[in-house]
């Protein structure tokens, strides 16, 4: 009885590994890929929003730019516009900027809207040129 015993619990393959080790490896590759870069960019936005100080140039979550006014608890006020001033979580600033802007240029300013030139459409043909039989006589 012993002797069936022992026969019956031995399995003639072994045990297989490869199925768990594939797991084990594929989240080892996704570890490496996405959570990895995630919690070090965390970190980096993190370190940016404590050491914010008054005057900084900042870029904001909602892509806006300011300077910092002032920094409190959890918010900073924040000049937008020549005397707009808002007030903001400190959470939403994404990256304080160079004077120069992102990459060394200067933020895109559009003009105003008496400063812009008038646009003409040269695709629309004028009414001399349309075709004769276009025309309803």
């Amino acid at each position: 009885m012993g002797e069936t015993f022992l026969a019956a619990s031995t399995k003639p393959g072994g045990t297989n590994l490869l199925p768990i080790l594939i797991i084990v490896v594929l989240f080892g590759v996704l570890y490496m890929t996405m959570i990895r870069p995630q919690r070090n960019r965390q970190r980096a936005a993190q370190q940016t929003q404590s050491t914010v100080a008054p005057g900084a140039k900042i870029r904001t979550t909602a892509g806006m730019y300011g300077t910092v006014l002032s920094v409190e608890d959890q918010d900073v006020v924040v000049e937008i516009a020549p005397g707009v001033n808002i007030r903001m979580l400190r959470r939403a600033v994404m990256d304080v900027v160079q004077d120069g802007g992102v990459n060394g240029a200067a933020p895109v300013q559009e003009p105003f809207e008496d400063e812009r030139e008038p646009q003409t459409d040269e695709h629309e043909p004028r009414a001399d040129d349309r075709d004769p039989q276009d025309r309803n006589i």
